[in-house]
């Protein structure tokens, strides 16, 4: 039987593939990780977590985090993406945008 990552693997192998200047919500995050419920515990994982690209997952609605705003859109406007009064275009999905690694 093959061994089941947990939560916290699935979403670290998540946010890692999002790209240089794209953006995903924390529930997308959520539910690209096989735990389509759990969008708050994402941004838990992502505030525990060293090395990982926490600066390109935002809220569904665009807006930044609560916490670190200020630092979050520097780095989002250094990968090219607009962001005005707190909040960036809210993230539209496709397949494409996320590409998988393969192991």
């Amino acid at each position: 039987m093959p061994k089941q990552r947990s939560f916290i693997e699935a979403v670290r192998a998540v946010v890692r593939d999002v790209g240089r200047g794209q953006i995903v919500s924390y529930g997308e995050v959520a539910r690209r990780a096989g735990y389509p419920r759990a969008a708050r515990a994402v941004g838990n994982v992502l505030a525990n977590s060293l090395g990982l690209p926490w600066w390109r997952v935002v809220r569904a609605s665009g807006e930044l985090a609560a916490h670190g705003g200020e630092e979050q859109a520097r780095r989002l406007r250094r990968e090219g993406v607009a962001v005005r009064n707190g909040r960036c275009q809210p993230p539209r999905y496709s397949e494409r945008q996320i590409t998988r690694r393969r192991t």
